[in-house]
């Protein structure tokens, strides 16, 4: 059940890209600490959901709050620092920092918060040896294979303590059996750490690994089930 108030809310939701309609009015819940997957073919409006969610993109209608605080009032810069401070982001590719090593790439969202580089390299440092890359920790992304190089992506995203993590398509790159051991951590490690989650996947089994699944089609929320 959805508390009174949701850790994340949105009401309406309403996007347009030219004549292309993406959000048609979605309203979605996200409890505290719950994760959710958001499915749906290629164009139904999954992504686009995801990013108005996180204040990537602005909604051309509706409401998105976060712990009851509506994200549409602050202004652009309040905005960002939103995104820094309460949110953390897991991609397709990771788009980690190629030139850095792996260490400095978990570090830097702690640091662009103002945290001594010491003192966030050394709990990037912590992260990283907490997910299994112990011995790794300076390697390049080119470096590592592509579920360490996720792993690295989850540290990163976890590393400042957001409210939520959003993920989209995380395991899209990766073969079955990474793909899942990723999304273990992935689960494992945002519950541990007292976030909620916000997955956008097409792989049916890859959703199993969350509490709940909403189904996007037309822009619209067809459906919605627990996932286990």
């Amino acid at each position: 059940m959805i508390p009174a108030t949701p850790r994340l809310s949105a009401r309406g939701l309403a996007k347009q890209f030219g004549p292309t309609v993406a959000l048609a009015g979605v309203d979605v819940d996200l409890a505290d600490g719950e994760s959710l997957a958001v499915m749906g073919p290629s164009g139904s409006g999954k992504s686009t959901l995801l990013h108005c969610l996180a204040g990537i993109l602005p909604a051309d209608a509706g409401t998105v709050a976060l712990d009851g605080q509506e994200v549409g009032r602050l202004s652009d810069r309040e905005r960002s620092l939103l995104r820094r401070r309460r949110y953390g982001f897991v991609f397709q590719f990771g788009q980690l920092l190629s030139e850095l090593p792996a260490i400095e790439n978990v570090a830097l969202p702690s640091m662009l918060l103002g945290t001594p580089r010491r003192e966030a390299t050394e709990l990037a440092g912590r992260w990283l040896v907490s997910l299994g890359l112990a011995g790794m920790e300076w390697r390049r992304p080119g470096e590592l294979s592509g579920g360490q190089a996720q792993r690295v992506a989850v540290a990163r995203a976890l590393i400042t303590g957001p409210a939520v993590v959003f993920a989209d398509e995380p395991t899209g790159a990766l073969d079955q059996a990474t793909g899942h051991e990723v999304m273990r951590i992935l689960t494992e490690t945002t519950r541990a750490a007292g976030a909620s989650l916000v997955l956008v996947t097409h792989d049916a089994q890859v959703a199993d690994w969350c509490d709940r699944r909403i189904e996007v089609r037309d822009g619209l929320v067809r459906s919605a089930e627990g996932a286990r």
